[in-house]
């Protein structure tokens, strides 16, 4: 029997085999996080800064100057006009990428390149190169009146945010018959100057909100790879972290670490405003609740309060309930007690010490995926 024959016979056999109770099982391991067991690094940490909501001031380049001169020739002295155009400004552009994740690397003024002036003997100035900005995909432009007038949603899509300047006529297009040597040019023109506010949409699924001091970033140093800064004071974190989580199935789920939000945050107490429009940006919420304080389920309660009154369509989006520090002994029965009170599943975790883990990450992946198949239905 050739090799041939024998390979198609078994690759027929294996296709028409039914699928084993062992590989049913397999297939609920997609869901199962795959933790780093990779140490981090102890060199100091150079904290890199996250920016979901910029205002930017875009110039197009200037237009080049036209030229005024005079064609000499050997045999005609006065053989007429010959001054150039100038060249046109560079354009500001707006571009969706999905090699850029956030919006720091943006400045907060982009000046466009000027055109090129014009020369003698025709010679028209060279057209400036337009100023492509990268973007996320996904990222809403509004005007500095907060109207949205650009939504780049898709890989590739551009928004011309400021246009260049033309360039300006040199003294051979004003010649006529009535004029034949003409003195007189254009300056080019300066490029539009107009200030946008560019915002993205969603900066990561999970969004992790909760008090100061509740153990957001405790949390995310240990289900992720980054380093986040965690302290003992109050508002540790002012913007939000990063971390990315890898699953069985080569899937990765963004997790933010967000700023801590205290009561009356939606009438803009200690920068509220700005750390709900962080939650608005992400797809699901994980209210992280410290068990160990007193009457943990008002926390719970505050932070629903708090993002009904922003936006209702922020009290609507996808829960996930987790109650941080069991480990602490006076946690256990305030555990029990806030699942009454709530009515809702808690998942009782402790960041610091690493128990129930496991289950909060298949949780997070079970409401990425809920969530995400509404959408395709929707």
């Amino acid at each position: 029997m050739s090799l041939r024959l024998l390979s198609s016979i078994l690759l027929r056999r294996y296709c028409t085999a039914k699928p084993s109770k062992e590989w049913l099982k397999d297939k609920d391991l997609a869901v199962t996080a795959l933790r780093p067991k990779k140490a981090k690094s102890d060199r100091i940490y150079q904290h890199q800064n996250f920016s979901d909501i910029k205002m930017i001031r875009t110039v197009g380049g200037k237009g080049g100057d036209g030229c005024i001169s005079f064609l000499q020739l050997w045999c005609n002295e006065r053989a007429g006009p010959d001054g150039g155009d100038g060249g046109n400004g560079g354009h500001i552009i707006f571009e969706a990428s999905a090699n850029v994740s956030n919006l720091y690397h943006i400045s907060n003024k982009i000046q466009g390149d000027e055109g090129q002036k014009g020369t003698d003997k025709n010679c028209h100035g060279k057209n400036a190169k337009h100023t492509v900005v990268k973007v996320p995909i996904g990222t809403i432009i509004r005007n500095e009146k907060g109207e949205i007038i650009g939504d780049l949603s898709r890989e590739g899509m551009m928004f011309i945010a400021a246009r260049g300047g033309a360039g300006g006529k040199g003294n051979a297009f004003f010649a006529s018959e009535k004029q034949n040597a003409p003195k007189i040019c254009e300056h080019g023109p300066p490029g539009e100057d107009v200030s946008y506010i560019l915002e993205m949409r969603c900066i990561a699924d999970i969004g992790i909100i909760g008090f100061p001091n509740a153990g957001k970033s405790t949390l995310l140093n240990a289900i992720s790879r980054a380093r986040p800064k965690v302290a003992p004071y109050a508002f540790t974190t002012l913007r939000p972290n990063i971390g990315m989580i890898q699953y069985a199935d080569n899937f990765q789920l963004a997790v933010a670490d967000l700023p801590g939000i205290i009561p009356d945050a939606h009438r803009n107490r200690g920068l509220g405003l700005q750390f709900l429009k962080h939650a608005e940006h992400c797809t699901a919420l994980m209210f992280l609740l410290d068990a160990s304080a007193y009457e943990p389920w008002l926390q719970y309660e505050t932070l629903l309060y708090e993002m009904s009154q922003f936006s209702e369509k922020l009290a609507n989006y996808p829960k996930i309930i987790v109650a941080n520090k069991i480990d602490v002994p006076e946690a256990k029965e305030n555990l029990m007690e806030l699942r009454e009170k709530i009515n809702m599943p808690v998942i009782g975790i402790s960041a610091k010490v690493g128990t129930n883990l496991k289950e909060l990450l298949k949780a997070m992946r079970i409401v990425h995926d809920e969530k995400k198949a509404k959408m395709s239905c929707e």
